[in-house]
C-alpha cells in the first residue's frame, strides 16, 4: 500500500533555469511515440521546458505493474504558471491498479494545490502526495466488498519536478533518483544518489514501522532471510 510518512525525503538542488519562450506543454505517457524491443519501450530523445530527455520501460512481469509519465509546461491551472517538468515513477505490486491511480491522480493534484500557492514547494508536493494516498483509500473502501484483493495492492512513488532553476524530489517507497554529474576534467559522469529508499532491510526504516504500529510486534517479519513489512 502506498504509504505517505514523515521519512518522505524532499531534495532540492540548483538546476539551470529554463526560458519563458520554452513553455510548451509536453506530455509522455503510454500513448506517446515511442519504440517497442521485445519487452522494452523506449524513447531516445524529447523535449521539456529545461532541455532533453529519454525514457525506457521494460516489462519484467506478465503484467505490467508499473507507471511512468513526464509532464512539461504549467505546473498549475493559471496561465501565469509556474512552468516546469513533472517526472513520476511509480513502481507497481502486486497489481497495477494502484501505479495507475497514482499516474491519472497525482499531477492533477499538484496542480490544483500549486494553483491555489500560486507557486511549487516541499508543502505542495506533500499535500499532492496525501491527496492521492487518501483517494486510493477511499478506493480500497469502495472496491473491498466485491474486490478484496486489491488492499493488498500497493506502488512506490518517486517524484522529480525541475521548475525556477529549482529540482525537488520526493520519494516513498524503495526507488531512487540518481543526478549524472558530468566531471569535466575527465569526461566521466558521476552518478549522485538523491533520495533515499524506505526498505524494511533499512534498520532505521524497521524502527519507524515499529514505532508507528507499537502493538504489532509483528509489523515487520524475517522471512527467508529478507525482512519484510506484514501483508
Amino acid at each position: 500500500m502506498l504509504v505517505f510518512a514523515a521519512l518522505m525525503n524532499l531534495f532540492r538542488a540548483c538546476w539551470g533555469p529554463s526560458s519563458p519562450s520554452d513553455h510548451q506543454y509536453v506530455r509522455t505517457g503510454s500513448d506517446a511515440i515511442g519504440r517497442r524491443d521485445g519487452l522494452m519501450w523506449y524513447k531516445d530523445y524529447g523535449q521539456h521546458v529545461g532541455g532533453e530527455f529519454s525514457i525506457a520501460v521494460v516489462q519484467a512481469n506478465n503484467l505490467l505493474e508499473d507507471q511512468s509519465q513526464i509532464e512539461s509546461g504549467p505546473l498549475s491551472s493559471l496561465e501565469s504558471g509556474p512552468f516546469g517538468t513533472f517526472v513520476g515513477i511509480y513502481d507497481g505490486h502486486g497489481g497495477p491498479e494502484t501505479a495507475r491511480y497514482i499516474n491519472d491522480h497525482l499531477f492533477h493534484h499538484l496542480k490544483r494545490f500549486t494553483s491555489e500557492e500560486q507557486a511549487i514547494s516541499t508543502d505542495v508536493i506533500r499535500k499532492a502526495f496525501q491527496a492521492t494516498e487518501e483517494g486510493f483509500f477511499s478506493l480500497v473502501t469502495k472496491q473491498w466488498p466485491i474486490k478484496p484483493q486489491i488492499a493488498a495492492v500497493g506502488s512506490c512513488c518517486l517524484v522529480g519536478i525541475i521548475c525556477g532553476g529549482t529540482l525537488y524530489v520526493a520519494n516513498v517507497g524503495d526507488s531512487r533518483a540518481v543526478l549524472g554529474r558530468l566531471v569535466k576534467a575527465t569526461g566521466d559522469v558521476l552518478a549522485v544518489q538523491l533520495s533515499m529508499e524506505h526498505n524494511a532491510a533499512i534498520e532505521s526504516v524497521r524502527q519507524e514501522l515499529r514505532s508507528l504500529h507499537p502493538d504489532d510486534s509483528q509489523i515487520v517479519v524475517l522471512k527467508h532471510n529478507v525482512w519484510r513489512v506484514k501483508a
